[in-house]
Formats: C-alpha cells, sequence, structure tokens
C-alpha cells in the first residue's frame, strides 16, 4: 500500500491508501483542510479537535441529506420504471389489437376482391347488391 503525506489545518499526516488512491485521497484532505479552515475564519480558535468534530459533523450532515435524496431518486425512478413498463405492455396490447384489426380487414378486402373477380352471376350477390 502507498503511504503518502497530506496537510490537514496546517498539520502533516503520513496516510497509507490503496494502489492508485493517492490523488484521491489527497483532494479528501484538501477539502476537509478548507473546511477546517473557513470554520476557524467563522468561529475563530475554538481548538483543533472541536473544529475538526465540525467539520466531520458539517461533512456527515451533507452526506445524510445526499442519502435522503439519493433513495427519493431510486423511488423516483423505480415509479418511473413502472410507468414506462405499463406503457410498454399497453403499447404492445395496442399494436396486437391493430394487428388483429388489418388482419381481418385484409381477409375481407380478399372476400371482395374475390367476389369483384368471379364471373358474373357466380358472385355472392346477385342483382342490386342482394344476397343470393
Amino acid at each position: 500500500m502507498p503511504i503518502i503525506t497530506v496537510t490537514i489545518d496546517n498539520k502533516t499526516y503520513r496516510m497509507s491508501c490503496g494502489k492508485d488512491e493517492e490523488a484521491h485521497l489527497t483532494g479528501l484532505t484538501q477539502d476537509f483542510s478548507e473546511r477546517v479552515a473557513r470554520m476557524r475564519e467563522s468561529f475563530g480558535e475554538i481548538g483543533d479537535m472541536r473544529l475538526h468534530v465540525m467539520a466531520a459533523l458539517t461533512i456527515s450532515d451533507e452526506l445524510s441529506d445526499l442519502r435522503k435524496r439519493f433513495a427519493a431518486l431510486e423511488t423516483e425512478v423505480a415509479q418511473s420504471r413502472s410507468v414506462v413498463e405499463a406503457a410498454e405492455r399497453d403499447r404492445d396490447e395496442a399494436a396486437t389489437r391493430a394487428a388483429e384489426g388489418i388482419t381481418a380487414a385484409a381477409g375481407r378486402l380478399a372476400r371482395l376482391a374475390d367476389a369483384l373477380n368471379a364471373p358474373i352471376g357466380s358472385a355472392p350477390f346477385g342483382r342490386g347488391g342482394e344476397e343470393n
């Protein structure tokens, strides 16, 4: 495991991390250090430990909010999928009904064409369009 040196609130720490995660860990420590610095500006010198705890709690609060938003989005996605699946079923059923209607119409048209092409007198209809 690689070991890197990071700086948080002007203090250096040696930390190990996973392979190829050095840049990520460095970014995390920079973010944390910046949060501590902003809190120091807002609250003054209230002690390093208290500032670090407050920064950690701020991050924890953000994480909690993001988890709630993520859960709400997952629920919304699941509901949207249900709507889409129902619409797809309706579309498939409508397509099936349309195909059945077209097939029936084609059959009627074929019978009509046969009747029109049949020799006079052998058609199913006599004079005046009445059935025999």
